[in-house]
């Protein structure tokens, strides 16, 4: 193992290069054949020992082409051993009902041609009228299943316009009920908007006013107050009352402007008398 995978060889000193001669094996004139790794197409019984073999054992197995040919398809044979008594097993592929063959050293446990026409070979017509039979039965199935499916758009569809039509009726119905309650609504809410106006300049009317039914008026500039001003609180207090409220009317507006406060001499306080001045 030390020497799998080294570089250089060693070479003994007697080692002559000119005494290794090539030779030249002359080719096989037979069948080719070739070692694969396969699995067991079948399950089959060993007729040397009776060891039963299952379908899917792996084997290394011989593979030999034969000069047999189907329509151009190649056939194949395949040389097996057995796994107890190491038999030799030999079966070929049948391209013709696309399965194996088994030739000899084993009997296969299944074969599923002996269940049609009593295990005889169907001829060329036979085959051809039942894949035409099948080709029919497949037809009227597949013609079945477009009826199947037909149908049930249909219905679908069907349902679907009887909910548009029910759905539109009672948009229709909840419209033309609902449309005269809006109406309604609204000319409610217009005459209920109009009340509130009446009112309201009913009030404005009132507040300039006077007790006597005289308009109060604005005084202008040629008057002998011209920063007096009324407001809202004072026009309310000539419509509810008399003369006090005509002078509260007539007073000056207060003023907010900030007065300089006086700063306090502290002088006379500490006992500092201030020098005259001289000039």
């Amino acid at each position: 193992m030390s020497e799998r995978k080294v570089l250089s060889k060693y070479y003994p000193p007697d080692f002559d290069p000119a005494s290794i001669t090539r030779t030249r094996v002359p080719k096989s004139t037979g069948p080719k054949v070739i070692t694969v790794r396969l699995m067991a197409p079948f399950s089959m019984k060993c007729t040397y020992c009776g060891e039963y073999i299952y379908k899917g054992r792996k084997f290394n197995a011989r593979k030999e082409t034969t000069d047999e040919k189907y329509y151009s398809i190649a056939i194949y044979r395949f040389y097996i051993r057995c796994t107890r008594c190491s038999g030799e097993i030999t079966f070929k592929t049948d391209p013709k009902n696309m399965d194996y063959e088994c030739e000899r050293g084993a009997k296969r446990n299944f074969e599923p041609w002996r269940t049609e026409n009593g295990g005889k070979e169907e001829s060329e017509e036979e085959r051809l009228d039942r894949l035409e039979r099948e080709e029919e039965e497949k037809n009227v199935m597949v013609e079945l299943e477009t009826k199947t499916m037909d149908a049930k758009r249909e219905m679908q569809i069907a349902d679907a316009l009887d909910e548009i039509r029910t759905r539109n009726a009672r948009n229709e119905r909840v419209g033309r009920e609902g449309g005269e309650g809006v109406i309604g609504v609204r000319d409610e809410k217009d005459e209920e908007r109009q009340r509130i106006e009446r009112e309201d300049e009913e009030a404005a009317r009132r507040a300039f006013m006077t007790e006597a039914g005289e308009k109060v008026r604005r005084i202008g500039e040629e008057d002998e107050v011209p920063s007096l001003t009324v407001s809202a609180s004072t026009v309310s207090d000539l419509s509810l009352g008399g003369e006090k409220a005509r002078d509260k009317a007539l007073m000056p507006p207060p003023t907010f402007k900030r007065a300089p406060k006086k700063k306090k001499d502290f002088a006379a306080a500490l006992g500092i008398k201030k020098k005259p001045a001289l000039v």
